[in-house]
């Protein structure tokens, strides 16, 4: 009785089934979501007691512990009296000394509370994407002009206070962007999404643009600034300018605001090591220095140096760990030394890919502005990443509504990256509206499509400019770019991976399109992919579950378009069986029989999960 009043008293609900699959037993909290009494629950069978829409489910996971002998955890949504209440909910085999399977224990915790937070939370990570988005080009916009008007300016004849004035405004324009560049890398650190966009440049062209705008600020505070370069310099390597610009500017931003006499050192080498030339920055001050205890949290996030000699110097508590974090995505290292009285030296060190010069058509200048309309996130993620390796800022929709509206506010997109098939607008009645206002007559749009052919028979009479296969192919994307655009991609002499026959090892080759894997490794890089990958499955059971749901409920065309997004995220990640058996089922999905469809689906969690081992094998073995 004792043990019974503890069970009957835990806020968990509770149930065991034997072997048969027959209720043999339960607690309180499970009678009240059942909305049962035991008497009658005991005694029937799962087909019995669960409504058929949520029958479906439960056999598939108890097969799996019978199966396996092993437990499970999955998460279940339940209507409780007209209400939809989530739970935790564990399975676990129940053994005997035989080792023989002889029932299910069921545990389940309330955890709505939790999922609707955690809903909550998504959403809210996506309106701050949004409207840090939307703000961050809103306000670079002006400062963009601020800063060229006031470059323009200082060439110009003016007197001495006028050059002060104007270096003032100059200054100010360029670190009020600075923090800002820092508040949206704070963001994207938050949501793991900070990725480097590679160009070829000059070294020593970088170089004098930062002495100039070191110069600058230093003769506002009057302090001494002195250059020192090493090594050769005068070289073209694969960088990020935006990125690196911004750690170099925040450190000497840091080193003129905390010295208050004395002078500024910035220099720069080349060092050649084993494992290639690396480009070392030293950013070294005269000013108040920084404790010895204090050096081990100068890059923590919110971290304030004290303010040792009153000068009223506090930053923000942000620049030195978006610092760290853009060092790192660069593949660099940055480290601290530092005396307290006499001053600090950071030192950042950059490996470099070494790059020919770029042609007279490359494009280095300004990045195009792009309207990605997409509804598979994982989709939006790769193409993203493609975009901004290559310097454009990707504006991101979900629907075709949201499409509209921000064709209509965003007043200076030069591009429209179109889905054909979104969940509320078709494709070609998005771009037969945005063609319908004259003002956007020679905005170039640009479908995104699994059928080429099929998609510029839709749009036949409206004014497009071409089609890209999904998955993205890097090469056509580049094609589509300089036949737009006049863009061409640098060559770098980087070393591109190529397959080889023992990365292949032990890897069913049908699983896998080796092809687009090893084309989006090369272009974004094996980290960013590797967290595509992990995106995928992410939301794969997600994917899932909706199909078994329109499955149970009969709803064909959400079975449909389900299996349509899980298509297009498994195409993006090279997961090629798993592409085109979502195909099949995509096709099917309406005239198939119930049987038929329920058969596809067991076939795809076996094909998922065999498609996901080789990826996993695979990335490894590319390390």
């Amino acid at each position: 009785m004792l043990l019974r009043s503890i069970v009957d008293s835990s806020p968990d609900l509770f149930y065991y089934r034997d072997n048969n699959g027959i209720f043999a037993g339960c607690n309180k909290m499970f009678e009240e979501v059942m909305g049962k009494t035991s008497a009658e629950l005991i005694g029937k069978s799962a087909e019995q007691i669960f409504p058929t829409h949520f029958l479906s489910e439960v056999l598939t996971t108890d097969k799996q512990v019978e199966q396996t002998h092993k437990p499970i955890t999955i998460d279940v949504g339940y209507e409780v009296d007209g209400e939809k209440r989530w739970f935790e909910l564990r399975k676990l085999p129940f053994i005997n000394d035989e080792g023989d399977y002889i029932g299910l224990l069921g545990f389940g915790r309330d955890i709505t509370s939790r999922k609707e937070a955690a809903q909550d939370l998504e959403t809210a990570y996506k309106d701050k994407g949004k409207f840090i988005a939307t703000l961050s080009h809103e306000l670079r916009t002006p400062l963009n002009g601020i800063v060229g008007l006031t470059r323009m300016l200082l060439d110009t004849e003016l007197n001495k206070q006028q050059r002060s004035w104007s270096n003032t405004i100059f200054s100010s324009a360029e670190t009020l962007g600075n923090i800002f560049n820092d508040i949206i890398d704070l963001d994207k650190i938050d949501r793991d999404q900070l990725d480097i966009a590679t160009n070829s440049i000059n070294v020593s062209d970088f170089i004098n643009d930062v002495v100039n705008f070191a110069g600058l600020i230093t003769e506002q505070k009057e302090l001494e600034f002195d250059i020192k370069r090493n090594g050769m310099l005068d070289i073209y390597a694969l960088l990020d300018p935006t990125r690196l610009r911004q750690v170099v500017w925040n450190l000497i931003n840091n080193a003129v605001k905390f010295t208050q006499q004395g002078k500024v050192t910035l220099e720069c080498s080349r060092e050649n090591r084993v494992e290639g030339p690396w480009l070392v920055i030293e950013i070294s001050d005269t000013g108040q220095g920084i404790p010895a205890e204090q050096l081990s949290r100068i890059f923590d996030m919110y971290y304030k140096a004290p303010d040792l000699k009153g000068t009223n110097a506090i930053g923000s508590g942000i620049g030195l760990a978006v610092t760290k974090a853009l060092v790192s995505a660069m593949k660099g290292i940055i480290t601290v030394n530092s005396t307290e009285g006499k001053g600090s030296c950071f030192t950042v060190q950059i490996p470099l890919s070494l790059c020919v010069a770029p042609t007279e058509q490359s494009y280095v200048g300004r990045g195009l502005y792009i309207l990605l309309v997409e509804d598979v996130p994982l989709n939006a993620e790769i193409a993203t990443n493609l975009l901004e390796q290559r310097g454009h800022e990707v504006l991101w929709a979900e629907t075709g509504e949201d499409a509209l509206s921000f064709v209509e506010t965003e007043d200076d997109l030069d591009l429209v990256l179109l889905d054909m098939q979104l969940p509320d607008i078709n494709g070609d009645e998005v771009a037969k509206q945005i063609r319908s206002d004259s003002h956007f007559d020679k905005l170039p749009i640009v479908a995104l499509t699994a059928n080429v052919r099929s998609a510029e028979k839709e749009l036949e009479g409206i004014s497009i400019q071409g089609a890209l296969a999904k998955p993205i192919n890097t090469v056509k994307l580049d094609k589509m770019l300089a036949d737009l655009f006049g863009i061409k991609q640098s060559e770098c002499t980087e070393p591109q991976l190529k397959v080889s026959e023992e990365a292949l090892e032990g890897i069913d080759a049908h699983l896998l399109d080796i092809e687009t894997i090893e084309d989006f490794v090369n272009s974004m890089g094996l980290v960013v992919f590797r967290r595509s990958s992990q995106l995928f499955e992410k939301l794969n059971p997600q994917y899932q579950k909706e199909l078994l749901t329109s499955l149970n409920t009969g709803d064909r065309e959400e079975y449909e378009s389900v299996a349509h997004k899980l298509k297009g995220a498994a195409g993006s990640v090279g997961l090629n069986d798993v592409q085109l058996h979502a195909k099949i089922m995509e096709h099917g999905a309406i005239d198939e029989s119930d049987e038929v469809l329920k058969q596809w689906l067991d076939v795809l969690a076996d094909k998922i999960n065999e498609g996901q081992k080789a990826l996993h094998l695979f990335l490894q073995q590319l390390e």
